[in-house]
């Protein structure tokens, strides 16, 4: 036993003595320095390395380069990155210096690595004409511990099938970790335990999700797959219902007050979470007062509170298809924070003083209390808009109209104008998709958006325009970054095949094209494919601290402050704006930027549980149309299919190479063709095509496709 203890300390040893040289460069160094650098002033542990040095340097993993000083004898290459599992059980780490290529990992040098681990690479020596190579040393930061699927019970034991397509181990379950799951029901695993030398880690049941195939087993899993929770802990219940719905008289004293003042909310037809309201009054001087009030959600939620951690850890409120997974209880969320007419109600507000040319003469930022007299939503709003009466319409009408002007201002200062269709589903009372449509946007949608966005981009300006250098406050700003020269110019190719030329010279000269382009197209059987690559090509907005500006919208300063509801960086935004209107100054920039960073994740989270959501329904929806047939468009390319997107309901399902039998067809990558490698036929992204409805794997969202000859 003695013995094993020292052969660890020597191997954990040894490991150290080798990052000293990797660290130092290889710098030659004697046992003393080496030492020095792990701080370890004792004669016992200096003997130990003196001794390590030696020995090894016989074994060949060191080089006596003078008397008593060592170096390594090959310095190997370390990076840092993320996993990306292939289908074949290798992987590819993409290195955190994007400048460096991805390295090719074979399946016996992953090292129990899984998808989106973040992991150290030791780099091979690049051969002549092959991909970079290596294998992973150590596992920095596992990328989830839990997994949904389902549980197969035998005698003795059970395993764990993962329905993620990247987990390629299954998970052996000892039975008294069942935690009560029955043969096939879909669970929550947790990773518990991965010996060295074992091909299954250990898990043990987490939750049980319920019979497969259910609708609501099914969201669940979903949620669960992307790391969301299903539920509230009891604690951070009871938090929220301890809050009183009524509002002290002092603390209405203390805020500028908008009860007298008209005040409506529009939203979808089926919210509960008015986080957004706009007020309107016509000033003595002719001019109007515009007032964006939002929700107080940090007046009730106090940082590191149970409420406030929760909150922080999910980021987001989910929107799936048939219900929402809100970031705060609903207590607050459709409660006591939310919006709700003739209730008085706390807000953080935005107040502009405006004239008929929608120029803002004056401005006010701070916390008021508000009475809404109207619930719209926002079909209402648009009949008001379109048939010019009902319930406020003059005001309405107003609002529309310096609506417009600020649109087309945005747009003429380099603004994109994104329009893809919004996928929604028509569900029976069990959740069983009935019919799907896409959701047109109309100006009623489009008045609460230019409201909001001139909000978000007023605070972020008062706050970004103070300071500069050293003194810049710190803020959390929503930075969309300029697209990618090389990826512009392989859309513009693109769209070149569709008879659209884009002008992407400068930043500018591509947002206006693209606008050209988007507006060319709509209606166009290319539309949506066209617009989803054109987003795609496309930065990704995220919250930083670092940078204000947004080049989607054409705006140097940029914030999210709207919604705190359902966002978590719009709670940080007002706590930030508050502490600022108080007088306060200098706040640590580090801890915010990791607190953005966090809500960047958890954002793309969501939006990929949303889409998976929406497969789902897709997939639920054409599960009894096996045979049917339908027109669609090529709308992706891979080496093993192509996908297409039926026209009528944009539903995507694939094609598989094996199923198209009147030739062999190869994959052209850069051109975004399928080839016949006879015959010379092509099918391009984009191509309308016929098609019938194969098979569908609801489990794993897949559709699958044949060509109609």
């Amino acid at each position: 036993m003695r013995q094993k203890k020292e052969n660890t300390y020597k191997e954990v040893l040894t490991h150290l003595i080798v990052d000293i040289f990797e660290k130092s460069n290889n710098t030659p160094l004697n046992y003393k320095q080496v030492a020095a650098k792990l701080n370890l002033s004792d004669t016992e542990s200096k003997n130990a390395i003196a001794e390590i040095l030696s020995d090894e340097s016989k074994s060949g993993k060191f080089l006596q380069t003078e008397r008593g000083k060592f170096q390594l004898s090959q310095l190997h290459v370390y990076i840092q990155g993320k996993v990306d599992m292939t289908a074949d059980g290798s992987a590819y780490v993409i290195p955190e210096d994007e400048l460096e290529n991805d390295i090719h990992i074979a399946p016996r040098k992953l090292r129990q690595a899984l998808h989106n681990d973040i992991v150290k690479v030791h780099v091979y020596e690049r051969r002549k004409g092959r991909k970079r190579e290596g294998e992973v040393v150590e596992i920095i930061q596992r990328a989830k511990m839990d997994f949904t699927g389902t549980i197969d019970i035998a005698k003795s034991y059970a395993f764990f099938l993962p329905d993620d397509r990247k987990m390629l181990h299954d998970i052996f379950v000892p039975l008294d970790n069942l935690n009560g799951a029955q043969h096939g029901e879909k669970v929550v695993v947790s990773i518990i335990e991965w010996p060295k030398n074992a091909k299954n880690p250990i898990g043990k049941v987490k939750s049980i999700l319920g019979k497969k195939g259910e609708n609501d087993t099914e969201i669940n899993a979903i949620l669960a797959d992307f790391g969301f929770p299903l539920s509230f802990p009891s604690a951070v219940e009871a938090e929220a219902n301890a809050i009183p719905e009524q509002i002290p008289t002092d603390e209405i004293k203390k805020r500028r007050d908008f009860r007298d003042i008209l005040t409506f909310t529009i939203d979808p037809f089926d919210a509960k979470d008015f986080d957004d309201a706009i007020s309107f009054q016509t000033l003595d001087n002719g001019n109007y007062e515009v007032g964006i009030h939002i929700a107080d959600v940090s007046h009730y939620v106090h940082p590191d509170s149970l409420l406030d951690k929760e909150a922080f850890e999910r980021g987001t409120s989910v929107y799936l298809v048939d219900r929402v997974i809100p970031m705060l209880p609903e207590r607050l969320s459709n409660g006591v924070c939310s919006l709700r007419p003739h209730e008085d109600k706390l807000c953080f507000s935005a107040v502009f003083e405006i004239n008929d040319k929608a120029t803002i003469l004056d401005q006010w930022f701070g916390r008021t209390v508000i009475n809404s007299n109207r619930r719209f939503s926002y079909e209402e709003a648009q009949e008001v808009i379109e048939k010019k009466q009902g319930d406020h319409a003059a005001e309405i009408l107003k609002l529309n109209e310096l609506a417009h002007i600020l649109r087309e201002r945005k747009f003429k200062n380099g603004a994109i104008s994104f329009e893809s269709e919004e996928v929604k589903f028509h569900l029976d009372e069990k959740g069983k998709p009935l019919g799907v449509y896409t959701k047109e946007r109309k100006d009623a949608h489009k008045l609460i958006e230019d409201f909001m966005l001139l909000a978000n981009r007023k605070v972020a300006e008062y706050i970004g325009k103070q300071g500069k250098g050293k003194n810049k406050l710190t803020f959390v700003y929503r930075f969309h970054d300029t697209p990618n020269p090389e990826t512009l110019t392989t859309f513009s190719q693109f769209a070149l095949r569709f008879g659209h030329k884009l002008t992407i010279k400068t930043d500018k000269e591509a947002a206006k094209s693209l606008n050209a382009l988007l507006t060319k197209i709509e209606g166009e059987r290319e539309q949506n494919l066209l617009t989803t690559l054109a987003i795609r090509s496309m930065a990704k907005a995220i919250y930083t601290t670092k940078s204000t500006s947004h080049y989607g919208l054409a705006f140097d300063y940029y914030t999210h402050f709207t919604s705190p509801i359902r966002r978590y960086p719009d709670v940080m935004v007002h706590r930030l704006l508050q502490f600022y209107l108080d007088g306060g100054k200098k706040i640590n920039a580090e801890h915010y930027e990791k607190m953005a960073e966090h809500s960047s994740q958890m954002e793309k989270r969501a939006a990929e549980a949303e889409r998976a959501s929406i497969k789902y329904k897709q997939a639920e929806f054409l599960e009894d149309q096996i045979g049917v047939e339908y027109t669609g468009i090529v709308s992706g390319v891979t080496e093993w299919g192509m996908y297409v997107e039926i026209q009528e309901n944009k539903c995507e399902g694939m094609v598989r190479l094996r199923d198209i039998t009147d030739d062999f067809y190869t994959l052209d990558e850069k051109n975004y063709t399928i080839i016949g490698q006879r015959k010379k036929k092509k099918y391009q992204l984009g191509d309308e095509v016929s098609i019938k409805v194969k098979k569908v794997d609801l489990e794993k969202r897949q559709i699958d496709f044949t060509l109609v000859s």
